[in-house]
């Protein structure tokens, strides 16, 4: 079976970008029921021109209805199953029985896929939701790689699916409470204010006195306490492979265009021309925390990311390519550049990784500019590549 790359996509933009550098599905939420209730998301009529985008480029989406429902949600679910059915969508997404029932009461055609959020951390579990009718798991990502292929040798005829890059969770598979508690907002219904990722102090107090506020420190490098490093698995992809993942699960709905190019392009190429590193450089030019594997090749008590909530990437975001026009790239600004400036290009193409110091370039009215910071009007750049529509610009720090 080949291995499927599986990208978030959180508009239509996010979805072309996805495809566009080499994803072979996407999963994306509604405006109902998804834990990403602060991504764009698509309506009911963007999410049918997904679908058929999608299928004509020979792609698949899979839709997310992953939230914890409560009674009253289930009448409005069951509609939006009979929708996705009848809009042609690859698969659903869920994570409690309740919800797998509705799906199947309401749109028996329509494929399911087990959400991660269902904590899915062993055999008997992934043959309870196969026999339940749902045709693939997406694994727990506290699960080691022998843990998966023990899986795999138990229930062959589901499909598993598993994270490879992107935002971890402290909380087990996802499940918790700080944001409801901190914010109010409750994060298995979609609205998480990822309070993890906050700088924590403690106070100072007893019966006698308060001594006021402390800066909280482990070993003097900061107070993230909570705030997991980000996964990095693109050097196990083949032991991936070989322990039954059949799906390669990128993390990110609520991430930039930028970000989902980069990570995808990568992942892309280690994919199909083997690991090496460039692989690994090039996964360090968008934001990301430290890179650690989790629990993929066993017990791992370093996966915090203390020093800091997140580092900036190794290159500034600059545009998109737009098309071309007489021989010159039409780029829709993103970040300030100017003339003079060295500009590197991310693309699937042969294109990838070329610069060029930036030329001549002409404002939209004709008139010749030195310094483009005009966020995205569509600037006419001299450039010696052939760019594509979709192609991305950044320069290097």
């Amino acid at each position: 079976m080949t291995t499927e790359l599986l990208a978030p996509a959180g508009n239509f933009a996010k979805l072309k970008t996805a495809f566009y550098f080499g994803a072979d599905a996407a999963y994306l939420g509604g405006k109902e029921f998804s834990l990403r209730s602060f991504a764009d998301n698509f309506t009911r009529e963007e999410l049918v021109r997904a679908v058929e985008y999608a299928h004509g480029l020979g792609k698949k989406v899979y839709v997310t209805a992953n939230i914890y429902a409560r009674n009253g949600d289930l009448a409005a679910m069951e509609d939006y199953f009979a929708f996705l059915e009848q809009a042609g969508a690859d698969a659903a997404l869920i994570s409690d029985p309740g919800v797998l029932y509705a799906a199947k009461k309401t749109a028996p055609g329509l494929p399911v896929h087990i959400s991660t959020q269902a904590n899915i951390t062993n055999k008997y579990a992934v043959k309870f939701w196969r026999d339940m009718g749902a045709c693939r798991a997406v694994l727990a990502r506290e699960l080691s790689l022998a843990e998966i292929a023990e899986i795999h040798d138990f229930v062959p005829d589901m499909e598993l699916e598993a994270f490879v890059h992107g935002a971890m969770c402290i909380s087990y598979s996802g499940r918790c409470l700080l944001s409801d508690y901190l914010t109010g907002r409750p994060s298995n219904r979609g609205e998480c204010a990822q309070a993890c990722r906050w700088n924590y102090s403690i106070r100072k107090h007893d019966d006698k006195s308060d001594s006021g506020w402390l800066d909280m420190e482990e070993d003097e490098r900061g107070a993230y306490i909570l705030n997991s490093k980000d996964l990095n698995m693109s050097a196990y992809l083949d032991k991936m492979r070989q322990s039954g993942v059949c799906s390669f699960k990128i993390e990110g709905r609520m991430k930039s265009e930028y970000y989902l190019a980069t990570v995808i392009n990568a992942y892309r190429r280690c994919m199909d021309g083997g690991y090496s590193g460039v692989v690994e450089r090039e996964l360090a030019t968008a934001a990301h925390r430290d890179y650690t594997t989790a629990y993929a090749l066993g017990e791992n008590h370093d996966t915090v990311n203390y020093s800091d909530s997140q580092a900036k990437g190794d290159c500034d975001y600059i545009g998109n390519v737009a098309g071309t026009e007489g021989g010159c790239a039409l780029v829709e600004m993103r970040g300030r550049f100017r003339k003079g400036d060295v500009l590197e290009v991310l693309s699937p193409s042969e294109n990838f990784g070329r610069s060029f110091e930036v030329g001549n370039v002409w404002l939209p009215d004709g008139s010749l500019t030195d310094d483009c910071k005009l966020v995205q009007t569509v600037y006419r750049v001299e450039c010696p590549y052939k760019l594509s529509a979709g192609d991305i610009l950044r320069r290097r720090k």
